[in-house]
């Protein structure tokens, strides 16, 4: 007999399992984004849409606006309280080290033992480079090529200080050799020193040039001026959407909603507004100036210097008298271009437009001294030349310069810190409020949205 065996059914296929059970998921998400979209074109479902909009606005509203406000907040100090300070440090050096030059050469041309009151300037000139000096490495960035050329400087200054102490020390004792170490110190002060403090001083202006343009934020102000256009659009849609909707005029918390995001939006312009208009003011009416009057006064105690090492050196027209000429032209072309800033800031004052003029009016005088003076001691009358140059009336005609160009630069330093001053205000409290006020216009917003959402429950 014949047994037939019977098989089991054939299991299936694993590939088939695993593609049915792989098109499960595929399909589930498909339906829900289906059933999502569906949702979306629901009147119910447009409403949640527009308030997940105006949330989300809302907040990159106010961080945009909060940011903004803190990174003008944060560029405006560092300009005010560490680059410009840095750029009078550079200035004060800069003209003590070129005070110092001519008050040496000034006291040297004296004889014997030098008078007390020009040594004592050239004490004050050495003490106020130092102080300067220190201010600024201070304030330098670490590590930076400011910060190597105020370490040069320093020893520097040192160097030029003992030079100096021994051109007086073989002055008094009638060494004609103290000649030879004032034009070394005068040598290495306008070869070494005043180079490297003008190289200091053009860093701090570039650095004060880019610091303007940090505070002003310019990137992150546009992010906040697009952001709180977008809301109050998204706002005023959301009204119109609702007014077609309900046929009801006006829905008073996104209303609110909007006139809070309007008034928001005029105090961050009006605050961010002001502050640039400050920084251009600072900028046009305190460091260009600054800049300006201080090289001038620089130029000014660079013609002193050479008038005294020209008769130091008892050399005639030489190199120093060379140099007199070409910084009398800087002069000069400083002294128009002086005028001119002020000019152009507004109506200066009549103490800086009376500086101004003295200023002018006393190089000339000063000019015209030092054209008697290279007369004389051409003629051979050293002593009388000598004696001119240093006496009361020629030092009373440069100091006009001089001191005129410093009041100047006081009430420009003055106008630049007051500038600064009013540049900062309000930005603080507008980096607080900020984000404060957009959350509430959220939360105005999402109040006149799920009162409308109410009726569809």
């Amino acid at each position: 007999m014949n047994s037939t065996t019977v098989l089991p059914p054939a299991a299936p296929a694993p590939q088939a399992t695993e593609q049915s059970t792989g098109a499960v998921p595929a399909a589930e998400t498909a339906r829900l984004w289906a059933r999502l979209r569906r949702h979306r074109e629901t009147t119910p479902g447009t409403l949640q849409s527009l308030l997940v909009l105006l949330i989300v606005l809302a907040v990159v509203a106010g961080g945009a606006v909060a940011l903004a406000a803190r990174s003008a907040a944060s560029g405006t100090a560092e300009v005010g309280q560490r680059i410009e300070p840095l750029l009078v440090d550079a200035e004060s050096i800069y003209s003590s080290l070129a005070d110092a030059d001519a008050t040496a050469a000034q006291a040297f041309l004296a004889g014997g033992l030098e008078p007390p009151a020009l040594t004592r300037r050239y004490t004050e000139d050495l003490r106020r480079a130092n102080t300067a000096l220190t201010e600024a490495a201070r304030r330098a960035p670490d590590g930076g090529g400011t910060a190597h050329t105020i370490g040069i400087l320093s020893a520097g200054v040192s160097q030029y200080a003992g030079l100096v102490a021994t051109a007086r020390a073989n002055n008094r004792q009638g060494y004609p050799v103290g000649a030879s170490y004032l034009s070394a110190a005068s040598r290495l002060n306008r070869d070494t020193l005043l180079p490297q403090a003008r190289a200091l001083l053009d860093s701090a202006r570039r650095e004060l040039a880019g610091g303007y343009t940090a505070a002003r934020s310019n990137g992150l102000t546009a992010v906040a001026v697009l952001a709180l256009l977008a809301l109050l659009a998204g706002l005023l849609w959301t009204q119109r959407y609702l007014t077609r909707l309900t046929r009801r005029s006006i829905n008073v918390p996104l209303a609110a909603a909007t006139v809070l995001t309007l008034g928001l939006a005029l105090a961050a312009g009006t605050v961010l507004g002001l502050q640039r208009s400050h920084l251009t003011a600072a900028d046009t009416r305190g460091s260009a100036p600054v800049g300006t009057v201080a090289q001038a006064r620089i130029e000014a105690l660079r013609e002193r210097g050479d008038e005294g090492l020209t008769l130091a050196a008892r050399g005639g027209d030489g190199p120093y008298e060379v140099d007199f000429a070409t910084a009398s032209t800087r002069l000069g072309g400083l002294l128009v271009q002086v005028r001119a800033q002020l000019s152009a800031s507004g109506s200066p004052t009549a103490r800086e437009a009376n500086a101004a003029r003295e200023a002018s009016a006393g190089h000339q005088a000063y000019l015209a001294r030092h054209a008697e003076i290279r007369a004389l001691d051409r003629d051979g009358d050293y002593a009388r030349a000598v004696t001119t140059s240093i006496g009361p009336d020629t030092t009373r005609i440069f100091e006009s310069v001089t001191g005129a160009l410093g009041r100047i630069l006081d009430a420009k330093k003055a106008t630049f810190g007051s500038e600064i001053t009013r540049a900062g205000r309000g930005l603080g409290l507008l980096g607080v409020l900020g984000p404060v006020l957009a959350l509430l216009a959220a939360a105005l917003a999402a109040t006149g949205i799920r009162a409308r959402l109410e009726e569809y429950r």
